[in-house]
């Protein structure tokens, strides 16, 4: 045993940690685990060569030093399990083979030990596996950080919202069935015992413009289809939608509703769920997915042309059902969309749109309303990851980054939104650079071993081309964007010849030479990138740098009654007069604030690579992937890892795993550490060029050095067992002839006796193992036949494991609310007992939910019960007030004429809110309030008391079991105060109710009718009311008199 342990010190109990050093023998099969292990660090080739072998073995990850390079394997692999996550749990980042938990385990431990702020860099093209791998990281912090029921809020909000962002914020593309179109930064907070407690994510240029056009072959959003083809009917039907993509506009123009790797249905479920995780109210999510379908009814609204050229909308229908779902007025914004308002010489003047401009108007709004829906929607979920402990301050948490951004894009037509996402890779790429030298020079410097500068491309002045000031590209961009006159994609085109024409990373058409013409059209310009050459054609440049909405539209949005809307569409916009900053300007300030944040964190790195481009698994296709080696810079990065020492390891991990190879080390060294390693290297034979001792590490300059060390320690392995077992023939032979049976035959004899002696105690042990299983199994048996029976020998064994196993799963899977009412299903001899802990359980669930209630909430609570004994099941709009909490009033002091609260004199107001007043004759409609005190109702006109109405006066109240506002207080006619019954509507109309039912004490005196409600109008004479559905609320006197409401139906009771 000591000699085992002496010869392969890396290897755990679990027989999986195997240093990188051990991989080093199969080298020829199945490549280095580190690129730095080269022998031919230059080759390209040879590069590539050990990706494939890597790759066909089905080893997705390889170092480069401490940057991770991982192939997209398009298979499951099991290497991502519970038991994977805990071989990498606080293991030394070389002892394991390369894996993403290691680089998460080596960042958290880094974190907590050094307490500096972490973040992981994970970059690669569309397709390569990126939002996976920040899955991977988050998963692996979730199962193996510290845990209480707080965290684990916490860890599953953080999980869940991967689901949500990917809904709203990714797409099926050509090349990635769920590509990542934003890009994201989250943080992760820790407390100080390194247990995950908050979270916050920045999000980075969501690509817009894909709602209101997608290539062929590529789809919108998956929220869009997720929530056609998953959508409830009942919630389809509330939003308008029918169950068929080929319906919308903003769906078929890339003709691909349907994706084989993609269950909309499924993942609805899933995002349904995440909301619900992540804290999202009822009302959120319904608001959220009235925008959503607004979206959808918006690509549908069609334009005609009149003689003039004005253009007018043709799908009436449309603007309905963005009216209700946006919660605006249905004239106003059909006005917006064929209409621009002009400001000239301080008039506003609203000119009509032709059917082009009406067509950009509204794709323009679309694209507003859905980015700014995104972002609120992080917000929101930042809102639900903040740690709320006021002992704790997030500023005192330590934080590990994950930053999960697209990659370098070249694809046949470039436009705007490569060109920003190319430069965001020429800004990460410079940072990658900076920052391996930085730590790379760090760890010498620590070490005592001299820095020798290392040249490299700096692509710096890539950059300064994009992002200079006054002479930039985003500056001409800019400038062209906000100069008067006719500027356009051409203009700006002839400004960047004409300032960086000269610059050797800029190239267009006009100043290229005969051949290269050939590949460029007239409206691109090229730039020579670190990672090769890209073609950008400037065609949409200014529009989608302008992201100009008319102000009209705007204003129509800052009136939305959806909450949503009315924060994403400020108000303020519409008073300041400032031009909002451009997308590309916004872009780049929030790069450089990205930078900051990187800058002042410990970086590790995943570069993911795409195997192939047709999402097979087993396929790699070389062309691909040198393109990716080339623009991730990998070449690079081991070049400059390389321009020193290739290894380099602590001197207790080296003389401990190749101490053997030397008798002045083996067994064992009691000496310094590095004077052990000096000896050691100097029997093997290194030569002075070849290795340098620092501090606690000795660094090797040469990979064949290291592997000619590893192949001798491979030889000495073998010596070495042989030894150990000549050994032990010597003890057994020098015990047989003690005991004079020595024969001539010893050693056949000693072996024989060894062998019958080692297989008796296996053989006993197996029999023992498959007695005992026996003897189990015949026990489950017999109680299973007997489990019907009392308590007896037969069964006692059997139930006691049912109760056991039953009462374990109660304990794992308690109802956490009191909503909740799950409860696993008992065994028929723990049915009684089953009843009696549920019985406890629900008693100390509602005691604590007791213990904890305000006084307030106490309130709130005792008037939602009100509302439910008198209006659930009967009035289709009781549904909706549900989750929406009852204020004290609707009506403030400065709401009230003082003349009224004076006239009110010391009957103090309960509560108050506006109503409509229908005269009893004509129902002309009349703004009024209503006031409730502790003895009376009073309805007020401005400064006077039109109307008081006792408590003990009122008879009885009616009400429709519509989702209308309207309602009747019944009065008794023979009072000479009273002149008939009160016809009132209110927007708030279950509240309202309510509060008169309690106040008035007349719970039982609420009517809800069905078809019409029959009220006095004076003395012997009847009005009536009539009720009926439809698609809106109208209010209306009808030709028989009567007063007709027409409601849309909500519910279904």
């Amino acid at each position: 045993l000591c000699l085992s342990v002496s010869l392969s010190p890396a290897v755990g109990s679990d027989g999986v940690r195997v240093m990188m050093e051990s991989a080093l023998t199969a080298r020829d099969r199945v490549g280095v685990q580190d690129f730095v292990l080269l022998e031919n660090h230059t080759s390209e080739v040879a590069f590539i060569e050990n990706l494939r072998k890597r790759f066909k073995e089905n080893l997705i990850y390889t170092y480069i030093g401490s940057v991770l390079v991982s192939v997209n394997p398009y298979k499951d692999l099991e290497i991502y399990t519970k038991q994977h996550m805990e071989r990498y749990r606080g293991v030394n980042f070389y002892e394991v083979s390369p894996h993403i938990y290691a680089v998460s385990d080596n960042a958290y431990r880094s974190m907590r030990t050094e307490r500096r702020d972490q973040c992981m860099l994970i970059s690669g093209e569309s397709g390569a596996g990126k939002t996976e791998a920040s899955k991977k990281v988050l998963q692996y912090y979730a199962v193996t950080c510290p845990a209480s029921e707080q965290v684990q809020t916490v860890k599953d909000r953080l999980l869940q919202s991967n689901p949500v962002l990917e809904a709203f914020g990714n797409a099926k593309t050509l090349r990635n069935d769920n590509s990542s179109r934003f890009g994201k930064y989250m943080d992760i907070q820790f407390d100080f015992r390194g247990a995950p407690v908050g979270g916050h994510i920045l999000n980075y240029l969501l690509e817009k413009s894909r709602v209101v056009h997608q290539s062929h072959g590529e789809r919108n959003f998956h929220i869009f289809y997720q929530l056609i083809e998953g959508g409830e009917e009942d919630l389809l039907r509330r939003l308008g939608l029918e169950r068929n993509t080929q319906q919308y506009q903003y769906l078929v123009k890339g003709n691909c509703p349907k994706v084989s790797s993609i269950n909309d249905r499924s993942d609805w479920k899933l995002v349904r769920k995440a909301l619900s995780v992540i804290g999202f109210s009822d009302d959120d999510v319904e608001e959220l997915l009235n925008i959503i379908a607004s979206v959808l009814h918006l690509g549908n609204v069609q334009f005609g042309g009149e003689d003039s050229g004005n253009a007018y909308i043709t799908t009436d229908t449309q603007i309905k059902y963005l009216a209700r779902l946006l919660g605006v007025d249905g004239s106003v914004l059909k006005e917006a969309l064929t209409h621009k308002k002009i400001t000239a010489k301080g008039e506003e003047l609203m000119s009509p749109l032709n059917q082009e401009q009406a067509s950009s108007a509204r794709d323009a709004l679309s694209k507003a309303i859905y980015g700014r829906t995104f972002t609120w929607l992080v917000n929101k979920i930042n809102d639900s990851l903040a740690f709320k402990d006021d002992s704790f301050s997030s500023k005192n948490a330590s934080v590990i980054g994950l930053l999960d951004i697209y990659g370098f894009e070249v694809f046949q037509n470039n436009s705007f939104e490569q060109f920003c996402i190319n430069y965001c890779n020429e800004k990460l790429q410079q940072l990658f650079i900076e920052l391996t030298l930085k730590s790379e020079q760090e760890e010498y410097e620590a070490e005592g071993i001299t820095w020798e500068p290392v040249q490299y491309f700096n692509n710096k002045i890539i950059c300064d081309l994009v992002e200079e000031k006054f002479k930039g590209i985003i500056s001409i961009l800019d400038e062209e964007c906000l100069r008067p006159g006719d500027a356009s994609d051409i203009t700006f085109l002839e400004k960047l010849e004409d300032t960086v024409g000269g610059h050797v990373h800029f190239l267009s058409h006009k100043l290229a030479d005969g051949k290269t013409r050939k590949v460029m059209g007239r409206d691109e310009f090229r730039l020579l990138h670190y990672a090769g050459e890209v073609n950008y054609s400037v065609n949409g440049f200014l529009d989608k740098n302008n992201d100009l909405l008319f102000r009209n539209l705007k204003e129509v949005m800052c009136m939305s009654e959806n909450k949503i809307l009315t924060q994403c569409f400020d108000r303020e916009e519409l008073t300041d007069r400032k031009r909002p900053e451009t997308t590309a300007t916004q872009f780049k300030n929030s790069l450089a604030k990205l930078m900051e944040i990187l800058m002042s964190k410990e970086p590790s790195y995943v570069r993911c690579i795409k195997p192939n481009d047709a999402k097979q698994a087993g396929r790699f296709d070389e062309v691909l992937i040198r393109h990716q080696v080339k623009y991730l810079g990998l070449m690079e990065n081991l070049r400059v890892r390389r321009a020193g020492f290739a290894y380099r390891r602590r001197y207790e991990v080296f003389l401990q795993r190749y101490k053997s190879l030397c008798p002045d080390t083996w067994p064992n060294w009691d000496g310094r550490l590095v004077d052990g390693v000096s000896t050691l290297v100097k029997h093997l034979g290194y030569k002075p060029e070849e290795y340098k001792l620092g501090r606690s590490k000795i660094f090797i300059r040469f990979p064949k050095t290291l592997f000619a060390t590893e192949d001798a320690l491979e030889v000495r392995k073998h010596s070495l067992e042989k030894s150990f077992h000549f050994v032990c023939l010597c003890k057994c032979y020098v015990f047989l002839v003690k005991k004079e049976i020595a024969q001539p035959f010893v050693y056949r004899s000693a072996a024989i006796l060894i062998q019958a002696w080692w297989r008796g105690i296996l053989a006993r042990r197996r029999a023992q193992r498959r007695r005992e299983a026996a003897d189990t199994i015949r026990r489950f048996i017999k109680g299973f036949m007997y489990r019907h029976q009392p308590r007896c020998p037969e069964n006692e064994y059997f139930l006691d494991y049912v109760r056991y196993s039953f009462l374990m799963k109660l304990h794992r899977n308690l109802p956490k609310t009191v909503l909740d009412k799950s409860w696993p299903t008992p065994p028929p001899a723990l049915i009684e007992t089953s009843e009696h802990l549920r019985k406890l359980c629900m008693q100390n669930m509602v005691w604590k939910y007791c213990k904890t209630i305000s006084p307030e909430w106490k309130h709130q609570l005792e008037q939602k019960m009100v509302a439910s004994e008198i209006f659930k099941d009967k009035k289709d709009n009781y549904p909706q007030s549900v989750p929406k909490l009852f204020v004290g009033t609707r009506l403030n002091g400065e709401d009230i004429n003082p003349k009224v609260l004076q006239a009110l004199g010391t009957e103090k107001m309960k509560y108050g809110v506006p109503v409509t007043k229908y005269d009893r004759k004509g129902y002309k409609a009349r703004a009024r309030q209503m006031l409730l005190t502790g003895s009376s109702v009073f309805i007020v006109e401005d400064t006077k008391l039109k109307q008081r109405i006792d408590y003990s006066a009122l008879k009885g109240i009616s009400v429709s079991s519509l989702s209308d506002g309207m309602f009747v207080l019944h009065v008794p006619c023979e009072d000479n105060k009273q002149k008939g019954d009160v016809v009132l509507q209110s927007d708030h109309v279950i509240e309202t109710l309510t509060k008169v039912a309690i106040c008035a004490d007349k719970i039982n005196s609420i009517n809800i009718n069905q078809g019409s409600i029959k009220f006095t109008v004076s003395q012997g004479k009847e009005g009536i009311i009539d009720f009926t559905s439809g698609s809106e609320l109208l209010i209306a006197k009808a030709k028989n008199g009567h007063l007709s409401v027409t409601a849309p139906r909500l519910n279904s009771r």
